[in-house]
């Protein structure tokens, strides 16, 4: 199969792209995201004929936020749309005229890395995405591995902290109240309230409060030497290394592909993630060490990466 279409679903936009068997977007469009599930899936649609008009396209991958049956047809829970048991392939399809696969963000989004990205060179990589939360994706033996229901990979949710911080999800706990970009500003916010003599840079670029400091001013401030920022970076680093650690034990992978707007601030996050990592990896000093590596594609990497599994079929 030759040309096809990426759809990657974000809170406020839909992004729609033409992509060749080497991972290159040949063209691409954007959609608000409505409001509501019908909406999004007439979204969806126009954004494919958009692109598609004047392309060979053959088929289509969307990645979408939420739990994707074993079938990649429909998507049982979606957290930021109001999707129960939508049956988004059959409803694009009938649609655009084309078959669609529909996959979660986080594997699409690992698949494009593993594919066109960072995870050259290597069949076993575990992708791990650092953003308001945390997704995940799991390549073993060089093919995306789902679960039996489709489920697998949801690396945020597992438990790191009996009766911790409450998570969106309803449980207690999750690695992503710690890891993440939402965990990354808690830690400042809570810092700056402690010592704003050492929080000097952070507050000025905000609205001179803890409660008005948000991420970008966080990631500004530490790039400035901000004492308060770049200690935030480095508990979150903590972690985030440490839970590498855990998902080594499990999967043993040969590397790990850190992706999302947290890691987008390079080596300022990925050394003490690193750092962290080897600090708790369990028989560090008489194991092989996966590599902790930085994501290379940034926002394509959905888009890719579904266009990619479409391909597949």
């Amino acid at each position: 199969m030759g040309l096809t279409i990426g759809v990657d679903i974000g809170g406020t936009k839909i992004a729609a792209g033409v992509v060749d068997e080497d991972g290159t977007i040949l063209d691409t469009c954007q959609v608000p995201t409505p409001p509501t599930p019908e909406g999004v899936v007439e979204a969806i649609a126009h954004a494919v004929r958009t692109v598609g008009s004047d392309s060979a396209a053959e088929a289509v991958g969307i990645g979408a936020a939420g739990y994707v049956d074993d079938k990649r047809a429909t998507v049982l829970f979606a957290p930021n749309i109001d999707w129960r048991r939508e049956a988004l392939k059959d409803k694009v399809e009938q649609r655009v005229g084309m078959p669609v696969v529909v996959e979660n963000d986080a594997n699409a989004a690992a698949w494009g890395e593993y594919r066109f990205g960072a995870g050259a060179g290597h069949d076993d990589v575990i992708c791990v995405t650092l953003g308001t939360g945390i997704g995940g994706g799991i390549i073993m033996g060089g093919r995306l591995y789902r679960g039996r229901f489709g489920v697998a990979g949801e690396f945020g949710h597992v438990r790191v902290v009996p009766d911790g911080l409450l998570c969106g999800c309803g449980s207690q706990g999750c690695w992503e109240q710690y890891a993440s970009g939402r965990a990354l500003v808690r830690y400042a916010r809570q810092r700056a309230t402690a010592t704003p003599e050492a929080a000097e840079v952070l507050l000025g670029l905000g609205d001179g409060t803890a409660e008005g400091i948000q991420g970008k001013h966080v990631s500004a401030a530490a790039r400035r030497g901000d004492k308060v920022a770049v200690d935030s970076f480095r508990e979150l680093a903590r972690w985030a290394g440490a839970g590498l650690a855990d998902l080594a034990s499990l999967f043993d992978p040969s590397a790990f592909i850190v992706g999302g707007g947290v890691s987008d601030e390079g080596d300022l996050v990925l050394d003490p993630v690193r750092k962290s990592f080897r600090r708790w990896l369990v028989g560090a000093r008489y194991r092989p060490h996966a590599q902790v590596l930085a994501a290379q594609l940034g926002n394509r990497a959905g888009l890719v990466g579904a266009a990619d599994l479409a391909r597949q079929g």
